[in-house]
């Protein structure tokens, strides 16, 4: 490793992104946790993620809340909460900040700031960059977990897998059973619609055909979806023939963790959703909407069909997809 464990107590990671991403940056942060096993290691990322943080005590110790930087699209810059944030970092006088937000063109100078006895990340040919020996060329391709998987590599930390997870606690088994859904484990589909940006959306309708398509194989329907997006999944009720059954709005992350762990299978846009299935090795059908299918959607081919809707605008390469998770079903 290039910096050794003994120069190494408190390390602060900056990824203020949506659960997805952060996902996707467990099997890096579960390398470097085996490589400083002593060490403290703090999240600072946007409010939400502290409940993930809860979730990930495995890997995370601490988290401070991100309350928004220049040019940072997440959400809204607040200058003076700005400041506070950066004395608390300041404050606690971390000996490694690891910058695994992106490329760093706009956080990197940021970081810097933060007063770590190191800093390293990714750093963009011409950009400012702290430290030439412990920043990595940002790798525009390949999957977002071998990216950051390439940066633990270039800091001389082993790569401890590149499978998800997603730690399911008795309090969302118990969340999950409060919502008294008519489900039997493996008999059930998961249909999630929505997604952060009408434009990462799947049509309504299209979902709803594979939703029917998925009852007349004898499997009930699961719609889900936050509150903010039960319009989407009304609509796609509303196309339907036949019924499911809607938990938009009700369900907390933990119960949807068990929902799609407990379920058949999962057809979503390319959202949070697909990696939780990802982490449970629940079957999908994931529909990209971004162009990015290589980046973002689930590695494994074998049990998850990725759809690049931008190439294709195909309905029947999608129910083909479908169609394939069915073969060799029989119940019991």
């Amino acid at each position: 490793m290039k910096i050794p464990q003994n120069e190494v107590r408190k390390i602060i990671i900056f990824r203020a992104l949506q659960l997805g991403d952060l996902l996707c940056a467990i099997p890096a942060i579960r390398a470097l946790r085996q490589t400083y096993p002593q060490a403290s290691i703090t999240l600072a990322g946007l409010p939400w993620a502290k409940a993930l943080v809860e979730r990930f005590s495995e890997y995370f110790d601490n988290f401070i809340s991100f309350p928004g930087y220049p040019g940072l699209p997440e959400q809204i810059v607040q200058p003076t909460a700005f400041t506070s944030f950066l004395a608390e970092v300041q404050a606690e006088k971390f000996d490694l900040a690891l910058q695994m937000q992106g490329s760093g063109t706009l956080v990197n100078p940021m970081i810097e700031l933060f007063g770590a006895r190191y800093t390293a990340g990714f750093c963009v040919s011409h950009d400012y960059c702290p430290n030439k020996e412990l920043f990595l060329e940002y790798p525009n391709y390949g999957h977002e977990i071998e990216r950051y998987i390439r940066l633990m590599n270039h800091l001389g930390i082993e790569e401890k897998g590149l499978q998800l997870e997603f730690p399911l606690s008795g309090k969302d088994y118990e969340e999950f059973a409060e919502l008294n859904l008519p489900l039997d484990p493996m008999h059930y589909v998961c249909i999630h619609p929505g997604s952060r940006g009408s434009w990462r959306q799947w049509p309504p309708k299209y979902f709803a055909e594979l939703a029917e398509y998925c009852k007349r194989q004898g499997f009930e329907v699961v719609i889900t979806g936050t509150k903010d997006e039960l319009p989407i999944v009304e609509e796609v009720m509303s196309h339907m023939q036949t019924q499911a059954i809607n938990v938009a709005g009700k369900t907390s992350l933990g119960s949807i963790g068990v929902l799609i762990k407990n379920a058949f299978a999962l057809i979503s846009n390319c959202t949070g959703v697909s990696h939780i299935a990802s982490a449970f090795q629940t079957k999908s059908v994931v529909i990209s909407m971004d162009g990015e299918p290589e980046r973002w959607g689930p590695l494994d081919k074998n049990i998850h069909h990725t759809i690049d809707w931008t190439k294709t605008f195909d309905f029947g390469i999608a129910r083909v997809a479908t169609i394939s998770l069915f073969e060799e079903v029989t119940f019991e």
